[in-house]
């Protein structure tokens, strides 16, 4: 079982950055690959990025390539997420997961956090 709880959203500007993180509980941490992804209002949950059990490879989608990078540090449990050069629609409630293999689908991800809000103002 890993429990995970997220944190670093709030309000910015666009153009401006902030760094979420995800710190999990659970010995096997290392063991999950992890993933980000957000929902807004009225939309669905979709993938924002996902990284190896080993930080050995990450995947983006299109919207966010570049600007976003995933990281991760299993001595602390924890993975990241850098977000930079925000832009309003990049506001929604970002949400970590992990999953055995890395994928980009939400059902594919056994663990999720409660999910903090990003709001990136015009």
């Amino acid at each position: 079982q890993v429990q995970l709880v997220e944190s670093g959203g709030g309000l910015v500007q666009a153009g401006g950055s902030l760094r979420l993180s995800c710190a999990a509980s659970g010995r096997t941490f290392s063991m999950y690959a992890m993933g980000w992804f957000r929902q807004a209002p009225g939309k669905e949950r979709e993938f924002v990025a996902a990284i190896t059990w080993n930080g050995g490879s990450t995947n983006y989608a299109d919207s966010v390539k570049g600007r976003f990078t995933i990281s991760r540090d299993n001595a602390k449990n924890t993975v990241y997420l850098q977000m930079n050069s925000l832009k309003p629609e990049d506001t929604a409630v970002y949400y970590c997961a992990a999953a055995r293999v890395m994928r980009t689908s939400k059902d594919e991800y056994d663990y999720w956090g409660q999910g903090t809000q990003v709001t990136v103002s015009p």
